[in-house]
């Protein structure tokens, strides 16, 4: 697989166009690529349990998984997203589906946590596939559809990410975490197969070489405002939704409900739920704008966010229910807000999506990998309670970034 610029972007022949002109084959391929390929490093929150009494790490130690996890996937948005606008986007999808199968083996292999943590790293570096098959998406789609195009393979992307929970929860608790990975590396080899076939070529959009390249988004960065507010309220908003996900699994596991790691992963299905609903906000962005749809976003998450702070006044079944509504809101926020500002960030300047697509996901996982190491601490500290604190703050600071300064960055749309 070589890096050479190629000049067909068509779609393969004889698919019978679906989704706003594009076939549907391929927009479920590259919905079911998105969602599997980043799923791979939201495998291990529902196992966390599992893994502490496996390695006997604590809680603290065990919070490294996702963060290293999350951490990799922002370095490897900033470091190799930018690559889809110089080559051949299609060659780069590839080779990172095989780095990812390579990463989740080392990890189904591991001997010890401090191994695990490497391929944790690793899993997150290659993940970033992901960031390549939906601005894949934003490119083969017409302008005018391009916010429902992209929602449709968010929607495959964001049940990836929830789902993902659900299936981690049940392999962990009856075949073991390992086998989790190494389904996971069977199911990415399988998907590389499929893309490898039916994936079209992708024409790059500038000739700058990897320096002139990384360079050019600090101009990207001071010139598009609407880009800018997106990727800073996205990574505000990234540590509350992360610092859940990431201690929901603990705090499950302990006192009063005792649940192990398949309970846990069931809340994926709250969040999916949840997510279905997510892609009306690309729709609504394409006609009323991103910014009125991510503010909308942000307001949801807080208000699902706030409503945990009534948890430890209810009762067992009380708190599991109200906890499932919690869930199903701020997932529908979050999600919903990310996909009002991709259809912003792609909006901006088609020549640079691929960067412009990094400074959004960087900022957005740098945030969730905050989340993630905030979120751990503070559970083993003072509970659940300090996490909840947590999330509300970073739905506010979320929501003034996006208010501020509304009067003087124009929005598209």
């Amino acid at each position: 697989m070589s890096l050479i610029p190629s000049t067909n972007t068509s779609p393969p022949p004889g698919c019978a166009t679906g989704v706003a002109g594009v076939p549907t084959a391929l927009v479920v391929l590259l919905a079911a690529s998105a969602g599997l390929t980043v799923a791979s490093i939201y495998y291990s929150q529902p196992m966390l349990g599992v893994l502490g009494e496996d390695t006997g790490a604590g809680a603290q130690t065990l919070g490294l998984v996702p963060t290293l996890s999350q951490l990799g996937y922002a370095l490897g948005i900033l470091l190799m997203a930018p690559l889809g606008d110089r080559y051949d986007r299609r060659s780069l999808i590839l080779i990172k589906c095989a780095l990812l199968v390579v990463a989740m083996l080392g990890a189904a292999a591991s001997p010890g946590i401090g191994f695990l943590l490497v391929a944790s790293l690793v899993i997150g570096v290659g993940a970033t596939v992901a960031q390549d098959i939906v601005p894949a998406a934003a490119s083969i789609a017409p302008d005018a559809h391009r916010g429902r195009v992209v929602g449709s393979v968010m929607t495959g992307l964001l049940l990836g990410i929830l789902l993902s929970r659900v299936a981690s929860g049940l392999v962990a608790e009856y075949f073991g975490w390992r086998a989790m990975f190494a389904l996971a590396a069977v199911s990415v080899a399988l998907l590389g197969v499929a893309l490898w076939r039916k994936l079209p070529n992708f024409h790059p959009t500038t000739s700058l070489g990897y320096g002139a390249l990384m360079a050019s988004m600090l101009g990207l960065w001071q010139r598009h405002a609407p880009v800018r507010r997106a990727a800073l309220a996205q990574g505000a908003l990234g540590i509350g939704f992360s610092a859940v996900w990431s201690t929901l699994a603990l705090w499950l596991h302990g006192a009063p409900f005792h649940l192990g790691s398949a309970a846990a992963g069931a809340f994926g299905l709250a969040g999916a739920a949840g997510a279905l609903g997510a892609p009306v906000f690309g729709r609504l962005s394409d006609r009323r704008g991103g910014h009125r749809m991510a503010l909308l976003g942000a307001v949801i998450t807080l208000l699902s966010f706030a409503a945990m702070a009534f948890l430890p006044w209810l009762g067992r079944e009380a708190q599991l229910g109200l906890l499932v509504l919690c869930v199903i809101g701020f997932d529908l926020g979050f999600q919903g807000m990310l996909i009002s500002h991709q259809t912003i960030v792609y909006g901006a300047d088609p020549s640079a999506r691929g960067r412009l697509n990094a400074m959004l996901f960087v900022c957005m996982f740098s945030g969730m990998a905050l989340g993630a190491a905030l979120g751990t601490t503070l559970f083993a500290r003072w509970g659940w309670g300090a996490v909840t604190a947590l999330c509300v703050a970073s739905s506010l600071l979320a929501i003034g970034i996006r208010l501020w300064p509304a009067s003087t960055v124009r929005q598209p749309g």
